[in-house]
């Protein structure tokens, strides 16, 4: 006589949630990818735009005293920072920080079932960002910056799309980060109204 196992239906149930959870976890970690691959792409497309189109001389008035696309080329950090310095080390140093960035935010990405929403968009769009600018350092040694923006006489350091990218991810992690403390403001005003 062969047995049969027989699954009671709470046993079907327990198994479908747990597949379930298992394609949505993997989904979850397709997507934020996908976020961070389409940044990329577009990031290395307007790179080589201006790369191939625009000279280091030439400005585009996209809107007069506000908006221009230039090209520019960055040695050192955000905003030109360390651009100036001509050490061997600095490079190196700086692929070997950029790398890291990208590896710790991928490893994290992993995890991506565990985060909330914002923080999986946010840290997606830092790997884009990162993984395009460290690219450019590894393959060029600089980064391609071509976006301006001003005000009369006050310009804006020039960036890019991958600057874009991780600016707009840093401003979700930090409405991320403040999103409890203005809820138990909002609570406090509530309990506090005459």
């Amino acid at each position: 006589m062969e047995l049969i196992p027989t699954m009671e239906p709470s046993d079907n149930l327990l198994s479908a949630n747990l597949t379930s959870a298992k394609t949505t976890s993997a989904d979850l970690r397709l997507r934020a990818y996908g976020i961070a691959a389409a940044v990329f792409a577009l990031d290395r497309l307007t790179k080589w735009l201006i790369e191939t189109r625009v000279s280091l001389t030439d400005t585009y008035n996209v809107i007069p005293g506000f908006f221009d696309i230039v090209r520019s080329e960055n040695r050192g950090v955000a905003f030109g920072i360390f651009n100036d310095g001509t050490s061997e080390w600095r490079s190196i140093l700086l692929v070997a920080l950029s790398l890291a960035a990208v590896l710790g935010v991928g490893l994290a990405l992993r995890k991506a079932n565990q985060m909330d929403g914002v923080s999986v968009w946010a840290f997606s769009l830092i790997l884009g960002g990162a993984a395009g600018n460290v690219f450019d350092r590894i393959i060029h040694g600089r980064v391609t910056d071509f976006l301006e923006l001003y005000a009369g006489e006050y310009h804006w350091p020039t960036f890019n799309v991958a600057d874009s990218a991780i600016v707009i991810a840093s401003g979700l992690l930090l409405i991320d980060l403040l999103r409890p403390w203005l809820v138990e403001r909002k609570k406090r005003k509530a309990v506090n109204v005459p």
